[in-house]
């Protein structure tokens, strides 16, 4: 089945370009770019050399790409831009798989409070937020646009929603500090983000009121039962890709580590692409980096009474590209697993 990539220059892109020129049933059809139209793949994207199967970038014409006859398209384009092309693009009756935050807040006074004007308020209702291992399966009946999480929240979400659900874990007083790679931010050129700046540096930014709050808040909210709201702090350090998390909270009353891993393995039982550790083993970004993974463990604190959750993954595959790409295979009726292992 052909498929196409809008925005295929960029970090996510990118990725999501060398996984699906492996991908045993999707064909690549399409990338575009406004930049290098016109320009070989292997040109832009030197490390698909030998395997660019002769694909040519195209302009990033959203009028064009509504009369290919290309089904799906994934949308590797900043937050409001993805919005302009699915204007067009789902009218046309074409599926779109969204990696930017554009469909991701179902609430509208919400989105815009964190990120202004949405540019098609009225998609909202066609769209639908794809975590695979927590989404509802019937999100594949509804959808016109399935909305791939961020990375942030991926790496919260993954260990959290069970624990919420089940009662293992209070819904006051969670902190969470996740650490990111540079690549987080987006291919683009600024001083903050030079090597120089960034090397032998760790900083936190975003505090108090970064995007990616108002997605962790409303799946926590939608996912497990109850208002819930979390102190978010995010930081930026010295790697080029993977995310650590680190979530403190306090155990609920008669809650044990015994209990928490037990909810887990129940919950994530049939889970390809979730890993959870022993306790006292923590998770290690240089093993999840290249992998669809999240690697998880749990340690109880009882001088604190607080559950101390760890969790790792690569933001541009697990928490970008190749989450979309697991939608797509669920989306299809594939083997999640195709393509990413």
């Amino acid at each position: 089945m052909k498929v196409g990539i809008i925005g295929a220059a960029g970090y996510a892109g990118e990725t999501l370009v060398k996984w699906l020129l492996k991908h045993p049933t999707a064909k690549l059809a399409a990338v575009t770019s406004r930049t290098h139209a016109g320009k070989p793949l292997a040109t832009v994207i030197p490390g698909v050399r030998g395997n660019d199967q002769g694909i040519v970038f195209t302009p990033s014409d959203a009028e064009a790409l509504a009369k290919s006859d290309i089904p799906l398209f994934f949308l590797a384009l900043p937050h409001g831009a993805a919005a302009e092309f699915a204007k067009v693009l789902v009218p046309a009756g074409k599926r779109i798989i969204d990696l930017s935050a554009d469909f991701r807040v179902a609430d509208l006074a919400t989105y815009e409070a964190y990120y202004g004007k949405h540019h098609a308020p009225e998609l909202l209702k066609e769209a639908r937020y794809v975590l695979p291992e927590i989404t509802d399966p019937s999100w594949k009946d509804t959808a016109k646009i399935a909305a791939s999480p961020g990375c942030y929240p991926t790496s919260v979400l993954v260990p959290l929603v069970p624990l919420l659900k089940h009662g293992i874990v209070s819904r006051e007083h969670i902190v969470v500090n996740s650490l990111s790679g540079v690549s987080g931010a987006g291919r683009k050129v600024d001083e903050f983000y030079l090597f120089v700046e960034r090397a032998e540096s760790a900083k936190a930014y975003g505090l108090v009121k970064h995007r990616h709050l108002a997605e962790i808040e409303e799946q926590l909210n939608l996912h497990t039962g109850g208002k819930t709201i979390i102190q978010f702090n995010p930081h930026l350090a010295p790697m080029r890709v993977g995310i650590a998390t680190t979530i403190t909270v306090p155990a609920a009353p008669g809650a044990t580590i015994e209990s928490l891993y037990a909810v887990w393995k129940s919950f994530y039982a049939k889970a390809p692409f979730v890993q959870i550790l022993p306790t006292g083993e923590t998770p290690d970004t240089a093993y999840v980096v290249g992998t669809n993974r999240v690697d998880m463990s749990a340690a109880y604190d009882p001088r604190t009474k607080n559950f101390i959750i760890t969790s790792a993954e690569d933001n541009l595959v697990k928490g970008t590209a190749g989450q979309a790409i697991q939608t797509m295979n669920l989306w299809y009726g594939w083997p999640e697993t195709a393509g990413l292992v």
